[in-house]
């Protein structure tokens, strides 16, 4: 005896209905986190690290299955990172501005919103915003042997305003 097509789908849907129930999705996994903006407050950029007004926040780290971390900073007009490198490099997705970008040795690079800049492992480089505009950007990075960035020394004026 042939069942008509919308019993079969009648039968079909029960047993697929007790197999969901009987199984929960996040049973033996792990669950979706939320990392609400009030619990990640941004803290002022180290005189060590960066010259002028800077904020950065945290918005994730590493895991167990995952290596990179990812931060928001901001600079005010004028404001900028030290030089400095990262062992597995680093890409920053600008968010809000104009900043720019510099290599050691090489030209100094505008960066916009929108625009994704991919720095190659151990290139000594400075970014921040302009001289009048500020500038946000996320930027993610990965460790090596525990360590994401060597900070060098500061970049001065003669090479900021170059």
């Amino acid at each position: 005896m042939r069942l008509s097509s919308k019993a079969a789908l009648l039968s079909t849907s029960a047993v697929l209905g007790a197999v969901i129930i009987a199984a929960p999705a996040h049973a033996g996994s792990p669950q979706i986190g939320v990392s609400p903006e009030i619990s990640r407050p941004a803290v002022p950029g180290s005189p060590e690290n960066f010259t002028g007004q800077v904020q950065s926040r945290s918005l994730f780290g590493a895991t167990d299955h995952l290596e990179a971390s990812g931060g928001e900073v901001s600079f005010e007009p004028h404001a900028r990172t030290a030089w400095h490198t990262h062992p597995a490099g680093q890409t920053l997705i600008v968010t809000e501005g104009t900043g720019w970008v510099q290599e050691w040795g090489g030209p100094k690079q505008v960066m916009t919103v929108g625009d994704v800049v991919t720095i190659p492992p151990d290139v000594k480089h400075w970014h921040g915003a302009t001289a009048v505009d500020a500038m946000t950007h996320i930027a993610v990075a990965e460790a090596v042997d525990g360590s994401r960035v060597t900070w060098m020394e500061q970049v001065g004026p003669e090479q900021y305003y170059l």
